[in-house]
C-alpha cells in the first residue's frame, strides 16, 4: 500500500501547487510555512511505519482467509466495489472509536493539530495509528476479502480522504453532499466548534454518519485545531504529545480502575469533572457562553492595547463560541 501512496506523490504535490496558487491569488493564507513542512514530515515518516502495518494486516487477513469457509473472488467484477464499502465501513468505526476512547484517541490526535485546513493536513498522518487502527482492518478478512483487495480500497479510500482537506471547494450537488464524503463535511469533521465535535467520521460515504447519529451539516465557520492548541512543530511531540498526557493522566491516578478509566473513557473525561468531554460540553451551555464572553474580553483587550491605532484584532475564521480550554475537548495537556 505504501507503494502506491509514494506513486501518488505527484498528484499530491502538483495538487497542493495548485491550491497553494489558488489561495495565494486571493490573499487567503491557508497555507503557512513551517507547518506545511510539518505536515508533510508528519507523512513521510507515517509511510515508512506503516510498510510494517502492511505487512501485519497481510499476514493476519491471510490467516483469517484460511479458517473462514468463504472468500471473495479477486476476479469477480464486484469484489472490487464490496470491498470499497467494506473498508469504508470500518475506516467509519475506528475513526469513530479513535474519537471517542482516549486510548485511540492519542494515537490519532496528530491529524487534526493542525490550525490551517489545506491538502497538506491529509498528510499530517499518525505514526502509531496504522497499528492502532489494525483491529478494524483484519477483521474484514472474515468477510473473506483477500489482504489485496483490503489493500486496493484502502488505497482508494486514502486517495479520496486526500482532497476533501480544502476550502477551496464549497457544498456539491445535494445528491452528492448525502452521499459521499466531501470537503464541506469533512471541515466540519476537523473543526474545534462545539458542535462540530466529533462528527463526520465517514472516509469515501458519509451514509455512515447518518445511520449512525453522527453527522453535522457545515454551519458557522469551522475553527481548527484542537481545543487546546499544542503550540510546537516538533515531529515527535506533534505525534506524541496525547501518548505522555495519558501516560502521564493514568500515572497519577491512585488505583488500576481509575486508570483504566483515563484510557477508555472519552477524550476530557475526569473523575471530578474538572475538565469535559465533547457531549458534556454539548450539554453546558454555560461553557459556550463563557468562551463568548473571554473572546469578547481579549478582543476589548486587544483593541485598548492599540491605543486606537489602526490595527484591530483579527478575527480571521475564529467563531466565539468556539473554546480552546481542552485537547478537543476540555482537557489539560503536560509540556513534553
Amino acid at each position: 500500500m505504501q507503494t502506491v501512496f509514494f506513486a501518488a506523490i505527484p498528484v499530491f504535490t502538483i495538487s497542493m501547487l495548485i491550491e497553494f496558487w489558488m489561495v495565494h491569488r486571493r490573499g487567503l493564507g491557508e497555507y503557512e510555512t513551517v507547518d506545511t513542512r510539518t505536515n508533510l514530515g508528519m507523512g513521510l515518516i507515517s509511510l515508512a511505519v506503516g510498510l510494517a502495518g502492511d505487512i501485519l494486516l497481510v499476514v493476519c487477513v491471510a490467516a483469517l482467509n484460511a479458517v473462514v469457509p468463504w472468500s471473495v473472488p479477486e476476479a469477480a467484477w464486484w469484489s472490487l466495489p464490496l470491498a470499497i464499502v467494506a473498508v469504508d465501513f470500518a475506516i467509519y468505526w475506528s475513526h469513530r472509536v479513535h474519537h471517542e476512547v482516549r486510548f485511540f484517541w492519542a494515537a490519532h490526535v496528530n491529524h487534526h493539530s493542525s490550525r490551517r485546513y489545506n491538502l497538506s493536513v491529509a498528510l499530517r498522518q499518525s505514526w502509531t495509528e496504522h497499528f492502532t487502527g489494525m483491529p478494524f482492518y483484519i477483521a474484514l478478512g472474515l468477510l473473506g476479502l483477500s489482504p489485496k483487495l483490503i489493500l486496493i480500497a484502502f488505497v482508494i479510500n486514502l486517495v479520496y480522504q486526500f482532497f476533501t482537506h480544502t476550502e477551496q471547494v464549497d457544498r456539491l450537488w445535494r445528491p452528492i453532499e448525502w452521499v459521499f464524503n466531501t470537503p464541506s463535511h469533512h471541515r466540519v469533521h476537523h473543526a474545534t466548534n462545539v458542535a462540530y465535535l466529533d462528527r463526520n467520521y465517514g472516509g469515501i460515504f458519509i451514509i455512515w454518519d447518518r445511520l449512525f447519529g453522527t453527522f453535522q451539516a457545515e454551519g458557522e465557520a469551522p475553527v481548527y485545531g484542537l481545543r487546546s492548541n499544542i503550540d510546537t512543530h516538533n515531529l515527535w511531540r506533534v505525534a506524541m504529545h496525547e501518548w505522555y498526557a495519558l501516560i502521564a493522566a493514568m500515572a497519577a491516578a491512585p488505583t488500576w480502575s481509575r486508570r483504566l478509566q483515563y484510557a477508555l473513557r472519552p477524550p476530557g473525561w475526569s473523575p471530578d469533572g474538572a475538565t469535559l468531554t465533547s457531549e458534556q460540553l454539548k450539554r453546558e451551555p454555560h461553557v459556550r457562553e463563557a468562551g463568548v464572553i473571554a473572546h469578547l474580553k481579549s478582543v476589548e483587550g486587544a483593541a485598548s492595547a492599540a491605543l486606537g491605532g489602526d490595527d484591530s484584532p483579527d478575527l480571521g475564521r475564529r467563531h466565539p463560541g468556539a473554546s480552546r480550554a481542552g485537547d478537543h475537548r476540555v482537557q489539560h495537556q503536560p509540556s513534553c
